[in-house]
């Protein structure tokens, strides 16, 4: 009886005792999953779909290159805000092709910060925000606000909501915004222009005006005459007198 007993039980026990052993034998053949690669951002931007412009002034500045280099070394992470097609259409004409090639460097650093931003810490970030265009010429900032979930990101020349999240993990943040990020430094108003030195205070001596020129030119020949007529009428008066002395004698 014990032993029908036995049997039972592992007639009952082999199937389970093979089906663990099935599935460790699976696990332990089946491949590690593969490590997670390299932060791609431009691959990012063209899953988005809308930002061509974007990625042709980020390879045309040799920044996409930079940027990917620090991604796989950064401490800190990126925050991107990325302008749309349409964004980029909506700049008055020729402003773009008016900046130089260093200024066209530094409007794309300037959408660029060297830190990693979830929406939510924008909300209570401390204002300015440096971003990569900054130097030893000053902090190129942005300054957000928000309300609620809305964030609005602004340069002090044009003001814009912080929109879609292409990319919300670190290291890495990509946020879509409707209007290109314009800093102050290269769009904004233009000093007035420094008033001339006043002129040096020494006279400057008269022209003379053409009719007072005509009669200086004149005055030697009149002087010359009026000293003829004395002298002619000199010698009609010592004339005259040789013939009185004449007669009386």
């Amino acid at each position: 009886m014990a032993s029908n007993n036995l049997a039972l039980i592992l007639l009952t026990l082999t199937p389970l005792f093979l089906f663990l052993l099935a599935t460790q034998t699976q696990a332990q053949s089946a491949p590690a999953p593969a490590p997670s690669g390299p932060v791609n951002l431009t691959a990012i931007l063209e899953k988005g779909g809308q930002f061509t412009t974007l990625i042709r002034l980020l390879k045309e500045t040799q920044q996409i290159e930079q940027i990917q280099s620090q991604l796989n070394s950064t401490t800190q992470g990126f925050t991107v805000f990325a302008p749309t097609d349409n964004a980029f259409q909506n700049l008055k004409s020729g402003a773009l092709n008016g900046l130089s090639d260093d200024d066209k460097v530094k409007l794309i650093l300037y959408h660029v910060s060297p830190k990693y931003y979830s929406l939510s810490d924008l909300l209570t970030v401390s204002n300015p925000v440096r971003t990569q265009a900054s130097g030893s010429e000053g902090s190129w900032g942005l300054n957000f606000t928000g309300q609620g979930n809305q964030v609005n990101v602004s340069t002090g020349v044009v003001t814009t909501p912080v929109n879609n999240a292409l990319r919300q993990q670190f290291p890495l943040a990509v946020y879509q915004v409707d209007k290109v990020l314009l800093p102050l430094e290269l769009f904004g108003a233009k000093p007035p222009k420094a008033a001339p030195s006043p002129k040096s205070s020494k006279t400057t001596p008269e022209i003379p005006s053409p009719a007072t020129s005509a009669d200086a030119a004149q005055s030697p020949s009149n002087s010359k005459n009026g000293a003829a007529g004395m002298n002619v009428g000199l010698g009609v008066v010592v004339g005259l007198g040789l013939i009185c002395m004449g007669a009386l004698s």
